[in-house]
């Protein structure tokens, strides 16, 4: 192995495989792959959900998780959180205050179960379109600078260049440039992820959210649960989407690439 490979090799969410290209049926090679395990949040003892994630910044992926689905409101409800290996996957121990995890049992109760996507198993559809404080309209950003932002966007993807197996999710500062980022082979961890670390970031309060995937509803209930107002994706919208992003006051721009975006609700805040 080069000292090239050596240091790629130290990228955490990496691993080698066999592959047998197109040009080349006869003859295996090796390449990079991302990894994808199970990561269980544990809260309170209780396992709550479990999630197919890359095995990086699961601190910020539980912080960000437990702030975007609201169970708690500020990271100074969770006490303590520890992370290690169990059951051929990562478990992820956070202690919650009492207040909180009260709050969390409640809910429990008031559901069939959890599966891995977050929405099937719950009992009822109308959870699906939880209550949203509606954003304050506080924020605004210059269009012509999501360009810069676009093309610093790879540098937070050191798994996803290596294999071209991940999202990213960034932070925009209102110069254009990105303050930081995460990376995930799913889209709503990488999201969650990156609103992890933006709770613990006092300078991260103005700006924008950037992914590289399409807009889900999901991606705009977290993002707006999260106090963020304006989100951009590089891919489309879909219809639930910008339904939860008009009433919840989020401003929502799809196909977010050089010279080009799509403003679906509050455009308001572009300029």
């Amino acid at each position: 192995m080069s000292d090239g490979d050596q240091n790629v090799s130290e990228i955490a969410g990496l691993s080698r495989g066999q592959v047998w290209p197109r040009e080349a049926l006869q003859t295996a090679t090796e390449d990079w792959l991302a990894d994808e395990v199970p990561v269980a949040l544990v809260y309170n003892g209780i396992s709550h959900v479990v999630m197919m994630a890359t095995p990086k910044d699961l601190q910020a992926f539980a912080l960000g998780f437990s702030l975007s689905e609201g169970i708690i409101s500020s990271p100074g409800d969770i006490y303590g959180m520890d992370i290690h290996a169990a059951c051929g996957g990562i478990e992820v121990q956070v202690e919650l205050s009492s207040r909180r995890f009260m709050a969390l049992k409640a809910q429990r109760r008031a559901m069939a179960g959890r599966t891995g996507c977050g929405v099937c198993g719950v009992e009822q559809l109308a959870e699906i379109g939880k209550p949203i404080q509606p954003l304050p309209f506080s924020q605004t950003f210059e269009l012509n600078l999501l360009d810069t932002a676009l093309a610093q966007l790879k540098n937070y993807q050191p798994v996803g260049q290596m294999t071209g197996c991940t999202h990213a999710a960034a932070w925009i500062m209102p110069d254009g440039n990105l303050a930081g980022g995460c990376e995930d082979v799913g889209r709503h961890v990488a999201l969650d992820k990156l609103l992890g670390k933006r709770s613990q970031q006092n300078h991260w309060r103005q700006g924008a959210v950037l992914v590289s995937s399409r807009a889900s509803y999901e991606m705009v209930q977290k993002s707006a649960m999260c106090g963020v107002e304006i989100l951009f994706a590089v891919s489309a919208a879909t219809k639930l989407a910008v339904e939860v992003a008009q009433r919840s006051n989020l401003t929502l721009v799809g196909f977010s690439k050089p010279g080009r975006a799509t403003i679906y609700t509050h455009p308001q805040r572009l300029r």
